[in-house]
């Protein structure tokens, strides 16, 4: 989708980015010294070249050492400001970019604001925003937006002066000027769809590339790794195509407006000398409107050779705002209510989800009650995982609700309500750290419990199995574990949670059939302890452990 031309600064950028507007403030000051500083140096070098050719009895040093010395003042006061401006420029843009990323990474995490299965819908996009295609926002805020607040400044305050000093090079600079512009704005026309499109590209490549790097040992196994390889080289070879594109428009643009620049400058200058040899203006007023002419062009021209920063910058800055923006799920505020979810049985009235291929699940009414073992199975698509995220406040029911008790899950405070919950996704996560820092997840864990639990998963032979037992460390996702393992892992500390609540999708996924009786029979017992225990499952054997199955029927064809 094709993003609409907005204004060259987005208000949003200065609402969410506190440094990007105290930025935005130290820039235009020195916008408006540098403003000063070159119309007193246009001053200064007319007068003094003026009297030097005109007045003999000002040819010495100690003449003109009044208009030397503001020259020299004046240039200081400049360079300082110039050298000032740069070195706090790309710390300031440094600062704006950690500030929107981590603005953007609270947004995502925040489950109220972005519900997993957006963030999953997203995550690929998310990642190329947020790691390298926020990098374009640098060069924006510390090349394109000063250049434009400097325009805005220099460039009719030096109009105006001109004007005053010979208004005939001010007509021909009015004409002129708009011509920069325009083709500005042309050639953005021209650049906007092809950062978008090298934006995309960036976003499948890394996608791309990280699932291959993911994968890469299971395609290195089944001798399947040339074809995702493949892949990957095309996708780059795209994105060098789509870079090389907006390079050929960046430097062509740059050409056309020199270009332009100066031959406005040229005529301009035509001008002046020939009215200079009819007479009809003073060598002073000749030399400070020929100065100034081209000081009324630069500001823009550097608008121009920062074009292509802009176009990429503003992408960027749209798209981790939209992030920013982002939020489907009920406000914060609206969730303050605790409750003890002890005793109180798990409600879902009417429960509708509507996603990308339906209703998953649609008119689900069910009840799981304390001291029960409750099992949800159905066809695949009928919305089982959907109805566990739904119970864990994780997804937002498009229609009906889910109580805990006789509170809505929508007004639970979800620190609060999570602390009583031990959940067990089809997907589990294993953070980098020791064994023990996994098993603690849902909290410090009984010693006997925690045995039975093992003993009961098999996960005590894993631990005898690992070279340092408990201490072992583990990689990201699981690294140092195989699929059973991590498994096995993960409905060990599900088991052994002191947690009321246990919400298990898939749990015996990975398992030989004495190990999932084992677990089935682990899990019933902690129901029958008093737990309130919701299990989805697919295999037949769950249902002869459970106190009820509720059945959810396929609904696909529902839209």
């Amino acid at each position: 989708m094709t993003r609409r031309a907005g204004p060259p600064i987005d208000p949003r950028l200065l609402r969410y980015s506190r440094v990007t507007r105290r930025y935005v403030v130290v820039t235009a000051i020195l916008a408006a010294v540098t403003t000063v500083a070159v119309i007193v140096i246009a001053a200064m070098t007319a007068s003094v070249l003026s009297e030097l050719v005109t007045d003999p009895s000002r040819r010495s040093l100690a003449a003109q050492s009044g208009h030397l010395w503001i020259l020299l003042g004046v240039l200081v006061v400049r360079v300082i400001a110039s050298f000032g401006h740069d070195r706090y420029a790309h710390r300031a843009s440094a600062s704006a970019i950690a500030e929107l990323r981590a603005q953007a990474l609270d947004a995502l995490t925040d489950p109220d604001r972005t519900p997993p299965r957006e963030l999953v819908r997203r995550r690929e996009h998310a990642t190329t925003v947020l790691l390298r295609g926020l990098g374009a926002l640098g060069p924006y805020l510390s090349g394109y937006l000063p250049a434009l607040i400097v325009t805005v400044l220099v460039t009719p305050t030096v109009l105006a002066v001109v004007a005053v000093t010979d208004w005939p090079s001010a007509v021909i600079i009015v004409i002129t000027l708009p011509l920069i512009p325009l083709f500005m704005i042309l050639i953005g026309k021209m650049t906007r769809e092809r950062t978008q499109r090298k934006l995309a590209t960036l976003s499948r490549l890394s996608a791309q590339l990280l699932d291959l790097v993911a994968g890469l040992p299971t395609l290195r196994a089944l001798n399947r790794a040339r074809a995702p390889a493949r892949q990957v080289a095309d996708l780059g070879q795209a994105h060098r195509r789509s870079s090389m594109s907006s390079l050929r428009v960046a430097f062509l643009s740059g050409g056309v407006l020199e270009f332009l620049a100066t031959i406005s400058v040229a005529l301009v200058a035509v001008g002046i000398g020939l009215r200079l040899v009819t007479g009809e203006m003073s060598l002073y007023a000749g030399i400070l409107a020929l100065i100034l002419a081209p000081e009324a062009y630069l500001p823009l021209r550097q608008v121009g050779a920062q074009f292509h920063n802009s176009t990429d910058g503003m992408a960027a800055a749209a798209e981790v705002i939209d992030l920013i923006e982002t939020g489907t799920g009920p406000t914060a505020g609206a969730r303050s209510r605790t409750c003890t979810v002890a005793g109180e049985p798990i409600r879902l009235l009417d429960v509708g989800v509507h996603g990308r291929d339906g209703w998953a699940p649609y008119e689900l009414s069910a009840t799981a009650d304390p001291a029960a073992l409750t099992v949800l199975t159905g066809p695949n698509g009928s919305g089982k995982s959907t109805a566990i995220a739904a119970i864990l406040g994780l997804v937002a029911p498009d229609e009906g609700s889910v109580l805990v008790g006789s509170i809505s899950v929508a007004e639970l405070d979800p620190a609060a309500y999570h602390e009583q919950v031990a959940w067990l996704p089809q997907q589990p996560v294993v953070v980098p750290g020791t064994v023990a820092d996994n098993l603690a997840v849902f909290g410090a864990l009984d010693s006997e419990a925690l045995a039975r639990a093992s003993a009961a998963t098999g996960f005590d032979a894993v631990l005898a199995s690992l070279p340092d037992g408990s201490a072992t460390v583990l990689g990201g996702g699981g690294v140092g574990l195989s699929a059973g393992q991590r498994q096995r892992l993960a409905l060990t500390r599900v088991l052994a949670s002191p947690s009321p609540l246990l919400l298990l999708d898939e749990p015996t996924a990975h398992l030989d059939a004495a190990s999932e009786a084992s677990v089935l029979s682990a899990l019933a017992d902690r129901a029958h302890a008093g737990d309130t225990v919701v299990v989805v499952a697919h295999r037949a054997v769950a249902r002869a452990y459970a106190d009820r199955v509720i059945e959810l029927p396929e609904v696909a064809g529902v839209r």
